[in-house]
Order: structure tokens, then C-alpha cells, then sequence
């Protein structure tokens, strides 16, 4: 596995709508070691989500994985569209790989349905909740050209992480 490189804001590719990947290239050892790769890279840079825009790449793929008690299920989601968005929103911080040290607060909805292929090229049909849900979210922003500071509607809480963590983290524990 290798660690890939994080495009960072600025970069086009992290604006740009992704493309779709063909299904009959899902089961290929090249996409299958590219899946890796990404958890790799993910876990590397102590992320919770990625997604293939994030490692320049402009292709419908997220990975995603969580433990402790926000616990995220290893998850691949390709070629993936929200069908539902729950009624109730909730005001998570969120932080990006491709935005070093920033954080910010963003409010979105906090139950989603997701379809997508997973690593098998297989159907799935996801319902997720809290923060499962936010990064689902946060990581198809990355599929449509968005990051999360495009989605603040207060932009006084972007916050670079050193004051994150001096004034803010014990507001709340969950950061994505």
C-alpha cells in the first residue's frame, strides 16, 4: 500500500465535478489496490473520510472509518447519490485533510440515505445517522467541486486548530 498525496485547497481538481467510475473496472487489482491505497492515506493523515478528488483524482470514490465512540463502519461508497435527507439538522465542526489545520462549524442535515457500489461493485442502500451521516456528506461535497467552508453560514467559526483546540474542542468532542 502507499500513501498518496493530499491535494490541497487551491488545487482545481478539488472544485471539479468527478466522474463516475465504470462498474466493470471495480473488481480490477489496480482499483482494488487504488481503495487501499485511499484507507491507507486516510489513516496516515488521521482522517475519518476521503474521497478520490482528495489524492487528485476526479472519480465518484469515498472511503471512510471511524472507531471509538462516534464509531464509522469501514465504508466504500462509489459512484454514490443521496436518495433522503433526514428532517433534523445538527451543527458539527468539520475539518478537511485538503484544508490543513482549519476548523469550522457547519450545519447539515443529520440523517441521510445513501446508494452506492461498494468494494465488490454491489449495491448498497445506507442509512446513516450523526456523524456517520455529516461525513457521508462531507465527503460527496468532494464528488461535486465543494468544501465545507463553502457549506459555513457563520464564517467566524473557522478556526485554525491550535485555537480549535484551546478554546473550542471541549464545546465538542466530534470533529470530522
Amino acid at each position: 500500500m502507499a500513501i498518496l498525496p493530499i491535494a490541497k485547497v487551491g488545487n482545481p481538481i478539488l472544485r471539479q465535478l468527478s466522474k463516475p467510475v465504470d462498474p466493470d473496472v471495480i473488481g480490477s487489482r489496480k482499483f482494488q489496490e487504488f481503495l487501499d491505497d485511499m484507507f491507507e492515506t486516510m489513516f496516515h493523515f488521521e482522517g475519518i473520510g476521503l474521497a478520490a478528488p482528495q489524492v487528485a483524482r476526479s472519480e465518484q470514490v469515498v472511503v471512510m472509518e471511524c472507531q471509538g465512540t462516534d464509531a464509522i463502519p469501514r465504508t466504500v461508497l462509489i459512484n454514490p447519490k443521496i436518495i433522503f435527507y433526514g428532517p433534523i439538522k445538527c451543527e458539527m465542526w468539520e475539518g478537511c485533510l485538503s484544508i490543513d489545520n482549519m476548523r469550522g462549524k457547519v450545519v447539515r442535515p443529520s440523517m441521510v440515505r445513501v446508494q452506492a457500489l461498494d468494494r465488490k461493485g454491489v449495491l448498497q442502500d445506507i442509512e446513516a445517522n450523526g456523524l456517520y451521516a455529516v461525513c457521508i456528506q462531507h465527503e460527496m461535497d468532494h464528488l461535486l467541486g465543494k468544501l465545507f467552508i463553502d457549506r459555513m453560514a457563520d464564517l467566524s467559526t473557522l478556526t485554525q486548530l491550535e485555537e480549535f483546540d484551546a478554546y473550542w474542542r471541549e464545546e465538542s468532542a466530534t470533529v470530522i
